[in-house]
């Protein structure tokens, strides 16, 4: 396949215009062929926008066109796990927004199906693509902080200001700020420290109910290497801020914004000696679109035939710890 990879975007909303739309259409060798939402008359108005050739009112309808090669799942939660099978049935590759779906059953079905059609499928986990978070794993895993003793990350905003107003009913969305911001945070964490989660313990605020979300929530990790972590992440903030800080036996990584696109970020060191912070330095580091970045990489995958730059496992295992996060 020498041709760029003909892109269909599942769920045509405000993030896919702002975030996935712009992603396809800037990757060198991805091409944004078609678009699907409920109505049929909107997908025709936001296609003409976005200078798209087709436009469908059906999942069914865009994976079965032939001149789709993919599909990028952006419909909420709930949708994720029927979008990724309506696909692979169909024969597409799918790559499907965070989280991978509402549980692990569906996950684990997702990735069966895919394996069976012989189609590929990864889960939009671009943070870890992120220049300053390879950079902070190789400072890791280098030794430079020494043994890691403790990983705190901090996500909020104010979603009062969010159009996706299905965040906050459960049956749609999963869980509230734990799947749609914290899943961020636990991926991250898991790939900087190489290393498997073995116990989850959460206090979610409010307590969900089968149709209402948490707004707020801590999660204490321990790892299998026996390392804790904790998340907490907020739909209750007066502005956006994210922050991850790696504490090490011999000095500390820290960075904040560590989860936004296109911008310059410090990426801060601080080593320690006799007791005391010896030395501060400061590492800038340019991170690009990561959202470009992950589309570029899958349809790299697809063109040459070689396995997913971020495996469907890491999904799959992801989902198990907010499986266990929610059971409050």
């Amino acid at each position: 396949m020498a041709r760029k990879v003909r892109y269909g975007i599942l769920g045509f909303g405000n993030f896919a215009e702002r975030t996935i739309a712009p992603a396809i259409q800037s990757s060198s060798n991805s091409e944004l062929f078609a678009l699907q939402k409920r109505s049929l008359t909107a997908a025709v108005e936001k296609a003409r926008d976005f200078h798209v050739p087709l436009a469908f009112d059906s999942a069914e309808k865009l994976v079965n066109h032939p001149d789709i090669d993919a599909v990028f799942v952006a419909s909420a939660v709930v949708q994720h796990a029927q979008d990724t099978i309506t696909a692979a049935l169909a024969g597409k590759h799918v790559l499907v927004e965070k989280p991978m779906a509402m549980n692990t059953a569906e996950a684990k079905q997702m990735i069966e199906v895919c394996r069976s059609k012989n189609v590929k499928l990864m889960v939009g986990q671009m943070v870890r693509l992120s220049p300053l978070i390879v950079r902070m794993k190789e400072l890791i895993h280098s030794g430079a902080i020494g043994k890691v003793a403790f990983v705190k990350t901090e996500y909020m905003y104010d979603a009062r200001l969010s159009k996706r107003r299905w965040l906050h009913d459960k049956k749609t969305a999963g869980g509230g700020a734990t799947f749609d911001i914290g899943i961020h945070c636990l991926d991250t964490i898991r790939f900087l420290l190489d290393d498997d989660v073995v116990s989850v313990k959460s206090q979610l605020a409010p307590i969900p109910t089968e149709t209402t979300t948490e707004q707020t929530s801590l999660l204490a990790l321990k790892f299998s290497q026996g390392t804790p972590a904790s998340v907490y992440c907020s739909f209750v903030a007066s502005f956006r801020r994210s922050i991850i800080e790696v504490i090490g036996q011999e000095g500390i990584l820290s960075a904040e914004n560590f989860t936004l696109s296109n911008l310059t970020l410090p990426l801060t060191i601080v080593l320690g000696k006799n007791g005391t912070a010896a030395e501060t330095q400061e590492e800038i580091i340019v991170v690009p679109n990561l959202y470009e970045k992950e589309v570029t990489l899958f349809s790299e995958c697809i063109l040459n035939n070689t396995e997913s730059p971020i495996p469907t496992e890491e999904g799959l295992k992801n989902q198990r710890v907010l499986d266990e996060a929610m059971k409050v």
